[in-house]
This record gives structure tokens, sequence and C-alpha cells, in this order.
């Protein structure tokens, strides 16, 4: 009788560590990371509460973090022939340090301005004021020192990534990921 007793009481213990494993393990959001929640504005002046308000259910988020990664943001651009593409929703969002207060927030948002003077290109900035270090963390990405490319839901969640330069490759993944629809 003891020998059942402990063979059930090891087996309900297994199974109840299995479970709470499969309840404790990283899914994929966590995984991949998560774009917090913000409100901002585009450079021609239209509101977006992100995650929600982004232009598609899934949208290329072009990251960078300093001025010296336009160039890299441009070869993705470029390279995914995102002008000529309309099936493609996608932003550029520099994450900068919010400076606390709305006259300095408005002096960069003037110097964007002068950097981007189409509508177009406008229309596709989207600067976060935020903490980048808080911004980077829940997003999953690696640091600052690399532009991202982002594949990002409605919900926030990040469902592709790409680093650094522009590269084919990573381009055709990011690509499959964004015409994929639901799961």
């Amino acid at each position: 009788m003891k020998t059942t007793l402990t063979s059930t009481l090891a087996w309900l213990l297994a199974v109840a560590t299995a479970l709470g494993l499969a309840w404790a393990a990283p899914n994929e959001a966590s995984v991949m990371g998560r774009v917090p929640a913000f409100m901002a504005r585009t450079l021609d002046r239209q509101a977006v509460q992100v995650p929600e308000g982004l232009p598609g259910e899934r949208t290329l988020a072009l990251i960078a973090f300093k001025s010296t990664q336009k160039a890299h943001i441009d070869g993705w651009i470029q390279g995914l022939n995102l002008k000529d593409d309309p099936s493609i929703s996608w932003l550029r969002m520099p994450v900068l340090n919010d400076p606390g207060n709305a006259a300095e927030r408005s002096d960069i948002e003037n110097r964007l301005l002068r950097k981007f003077p189409a509508d177009a290109e406008r229309a596709r900035m989207l600067p976060v004021f935020t903490d980048r270090d808080q911004f980077v963390r829940s997003a999953g990405l690696r640091g600052i020192d690399q532009v991202y490319a982002v594949v990002v839901n409605r919900q926030g969640e990040v469902l592709a990534r790409a680093e650094g330069r522009f590269d084919a490759d990573k381009a055709q993944s990011l690509r499959e990921t964004l015409k994929q629809r639901g799961f």
C-alpha cells in the first residue's frame, strides 16, 4: 500500500510540476518583446495611439536611437522598396529620451522637420519621447547601438525583428511575417 501511495504522490507531483512549468514558460510575446503603449504624433501632427492605432494589423517599425543611424534606416527603406510598396504598413520610429518638457520636445521635432521636409516622410515619422532604456527592455531589443526593423501587431507584440544594416535574408523573413494573416 505504501508503494502505491508513494507512486501516486510522485506522479501527482510530476504532473503538478509539469503544469507549473507550462504555465510559467515564456510565450512568444514575452520572448520577442512588446512595444509599450504610448501616445505620439507623426511629424505631420497626426496623433497615433501605439499600438492600437498603428496603420496596419502588422506594421513594420524602423527603430533608431541616434541621428547617426539615419543611413541604416534609409537602407531598410530602400532594400524593402517601402516607398513603392503600398502593401506594407510602416513607420520610422526614432526613440528619444524624453527631455521632460514641451519646449525641448518641440525643438527636437523642429530639427526633425528640417531633416524630413517632404509630407510623405513626415507622415511616416513617429518620434517617441520616452525612457529609451525602458523601451529597449520592453521591446526585447539588445541596445541602442543598432537600428531595428520590427514587425509589431496592434496588441504591441513584436512578431519579428532584425537588427543592424539591411540584409536581404532578414528582409525576406520580415516580409513573410508582415504578409501572414492571424496565427
